[in-house]
């Protein structure tokens, strides 16, 4: 659990309080309630110390910033001041109160930052108190000048000196998703965390490995850097959100005793629904929750317009990194903003996020397809049980792999031996074949571990019958789809009214 973990982080006496305040004419503001969990009382005093920081990072509600128009490096050569003001103004309305954003060598200066991009990084800490939002600061991105340790220790040192002990900053990831198998990055990073530890003692230090790295690439950092330890971890997922209970329990393990926080989480509308968005980021909540998790930080508050990603980065030619976010471009929220708020309020996310009624658009719901070039399943209007719509399935066939289905999992994330308990209500009309309800249960490396199926619906026509699936989760499941299956049908089935528990 974060308690627990956090109780495991030895802190020397000296590095856990903060030098005395120095006049860098950046007053931070210890009256909201985002800069009062960074803040510790020393001699009478309010002061940023690293545990108090360390506190309030595993528990911050972080949203990744970027502006739509504006992505990566240009957010700071393209700086827009009244842009920045009105997106973070939107975050705080989700239930933010932290804020992670990326500083680039590259565009600030190097290896001194220049007065002016030092400049603009003040305004941006100023603008985020000025919503109630703390900022974690993530460095060298786009960076590979790992042959210049001293140089880098050097920006890195007057980067950061004038927050050393300012309560609005939180935390400083050194590196965002530094490659673990990369001798040369880790050989810097050893020489630049001692640096950066000495320079602001009061500020713990995390990395980030990229989301194809997981747990392993966490666990492969960590005993490289066994003699300059971090304070916590940042865990990027992108992982099935299906099995991100176990996804989120190997990181855990790999680091332990070291604390994570879910540093980037999120899913691309580019691919699916904002349907299929929500879920995903329902499930990670609740996986979090479950795994004694407390900060998940969604990725992105905003998509991306087309041009607003730097054409000279490899990131501008994935389709996918442009929908990533939580509003559109035109500045509207996509569902996926409502289950961050959610979520932030500390309110329990609903079933509802799973349209077990079909009620959702079918741009908006997360059901997909399986098989379904074997028989598709339609969003009808013509025999809804409850509601306006059901799930029609006409005319189906099937292949030697099953039959076909749509499907989805639960919110609450599976382990092995709970009961699950499933049902949809369905009727027919010349039915033939297979048409039935199926819990089918996976391992956390996606190994099928088998199924449990109701009694099928009745050939020929029938009308609205409940069909039933209770069953234990096998040892070893860390998910479940419940499948509403049609196959060989030469005629309609329609089901309504799920329920998954």
């Amino acid at each position: 659990m974060a308690s627990s973990l956090l109780l495991a982080v030895s802190l020397p006496a000296a590095e856990s309080l903060a030098a005395p305040r120095k006049n860098t004419g950046v007053k931070p503001r210890t009256t909201t309630t985002a800069a009062k969990s960074a803040v510790g009382t020393v001699q009478g005093g309010l002061v940023a110390t690293r545990q108090s920081r360390l506190d309030a990072v595993l528990t911050a509600k972080t949203i990744n910033y970027y502006p739509s128009n504006a992505g990566w490096s240009a957010m700071w050569t393209s700086f827009n001041s009244t842009k920045i003001d009105a997106d973070l103004a939107k975050a705080a309305a989700l239930g933010a109160d932290n804020v992670r954003v990326i500083v680039f060598p590259q565009s600030f200066g190097f290896p001194k930052p220049t007065a002016e991009y030092a400049d603009r990084l003040r305004k941006f800490i100023s603008i985020a108190d000025s919503h109630g939002l703390t900022v974690k600061l993530t460095l060298f991105d786009w960076w590979a000048g790992y042959g210049d340790a001293n140089g880098s220790a050097t920006w890195a040192k007057t980067l950061l000196a004038p927050y050393a002990d300012d309560p609005r900053v939180l935390s400083v990831e050194l590196k965002n998703e530094i490659p673990p198998a990369d001798a040369a990055a880790v050989a810097w990073v050893r020489k630049l965390i001692p640096a950066v530890r000495a320079a602001v003692p009061g500020m713990p230090l995390t990395l980030s490995t990229d989301g194809q790295s997981g747990a392993s690439g966490l666990a492969r950092i960590k005993s490289q850097l066994a003699g300059t330890p971090l304070d916590y971890y940042d865990f990027h997922f992108y992982g099935n959100s299906e099995r991100s209970l176990a996804e989120i329990r190997k990181a855990q393990s790999a680091v332990a005793p070291a604390p994570i926080v879910i540093g980037e989480t999120g899913l691309s509308t580019a691919s699916g629904s904002e349907g299929e968005q929500g879920a995903f980021l329902a499930r990670v909540f609740e996986a979090a929750r479950v795994a004694g998790v407390d900060s998940v930080a969604p990725w992105t508050l905003n998509d991306f317009a087309s041009g607003a990603i730097p054409s000279n980065s490899q990131v501008s030619k994935a389709p996918a990194q442009y929908k990533f976010g939580l509003h559109r471009v035109d500045g509207t929220a996509k569902f996926g903003a409502s289950v961050v708020r959610t979520a932030w309020a500390g309110r329990a996310l609903s079933n509802s996020v799973l349209d077990l009624g079909f009620e959702a658009s079918a741009g908006d719901s997360p059901w997909r397809p399986y098989l379904a070039e074997h028989g598709t399943a339609v969003r009808a209007k013509d025999a809804a049980r409850t509601g306006t719509f059901s799930v029609r399935f006409s005319g189906t066939g099937r292949t030697g792999g099953g039959v076909p289905s749509v499907r989805i999992s639960p919110l609450r994330p599976v382990q092995g031996g709970q009961s699950w308990h499933a049902e949809a209500w369905a009727r027919g009309a010349g039915v033939t074949g297979t048409n039935e309800i199926a819990l089918s249960w996976f391992d956390s490396n996606d190994k099928w571990l088998g199924q449990h199926s109701s009694k099928q619906v009745a050939k020929g026509t029938s009308g609205w019958t409940r069909l039933t699936v209770d069953a234990v989760a096998p040892a070893g499941a860390a998910s479940v789809q419940l499948h509403l299956k049609s196959g060989d049908n030469k005629g309609t089935v329609w089901f309504d009214d799920v329920v998954l528990s």
